[in-house]
């Protein structure tokens, strides 16, 4: 590792929760158009969105559309073990003046992505709403960064086996996003996650990086990964799978 371990506390053990039978069927992923847009309707029922993860598909409202779902090829994942860390964010680490946290405040988490002025928030309130049940039910984790005992950034995402679907992420200090990233490639690693997927390119996750592979070979990685039983908050799960769902045929 060429930097130094970041201090990560659990705030919260979780086991994930049965969610039972998604109602709706999803169209194969790899019928979505050029921009990556697959389908529109359904729900955001934790059913429906655990099953469209674990089809390579995920919800991104635009212009006012809350039921849109995704499957863009390539597709953005984060190598847990290649992590890019500048030498200015080698610093800051070593610095030790951020503090990390798993669960600890997720609803201000997604609060604090959805409140982001550099850009639209696509974090409608249904949205907000549909995430804060999956993490009730332990299927929804944030990572935290505090300064001061202030929440300076953090990120959030679903976990289901070994995949790791970041959703968004925002900080108020300078790194503490970036942090945050690296916390989350930490944590993965050493729970046992092996997949994190980071959906879409952009400049700044790539400067992390973030690669592009096909959907293909993404959707041949996710088929392992959710298969894999893992806990996201204490390891490699010792109980059995019976809340992982599947898609109605």
């Amino acid at each position: 590792m060429s930097h130094p371990a970041v201090d990560i506390v659990v705030a919260r053990a979780t086991r994930p929760s049965a969610v039972g039978a998604c109602r709706f069927k999803f169209p194969d992923p790899r019928l979505a158009d050029a921009d990556g847009l697959l389908a529109t309707g359904g729900n955001f029922e934790p059913a429906t969105l655990l099953t469209a993860y674990r089809q390579g598909i995920f919800p991104w409202p635009v212009d006012g559309i809350d039921l849109l779902w995704w499957s863009p090829d390539p597709r953005a994942v984060l190598p847990t073990d290649g992590v890019h860390v500048s030498r200015s964010l080698a610093r800051t680490l070593r610095r030790g003046g951020f503090r990390v946290t798993i669960d600890a405040a997720f609803d201000q988490v997604v609060a604090g992505c959805a409140d982001r002025v550099d850009d639209e928030t696509w974090i409608t309130p249904a949205i907000r709403d549909a995430y804060a049940r999956l993490h009730a039910l332990g299927w929804a984790h944030s990572v935290e960064v505090w300064a001061d005992g202030a929440l300076a950034g953090g990120l959030y995402g679903a976990s289901i086996g070994a995949l790791f679907a970041a959703e968004s992420m925002f900080h108020h200090v300078t790194d503490a996003s970036k942090v945050a990233v690296v916390a989350l490639a930490q944590h993965a690693r050493a729970v046992g996650v092996e997949l994190i997927d980071v959906q879409m390119p952009t400049p700044h996750l790539t400067s992390l990086g973030a690669v592009t592979i096909s959907r293909e070979q993404y959707l041949q990685r996710l088929a392992l990964a959710v298969s894999r039983r893992v806990d996201f908050t204490a390891g490699h799960a010792e109980f059995p799978g019976e809340a992982v769902v599947s898609p109605v045929e």
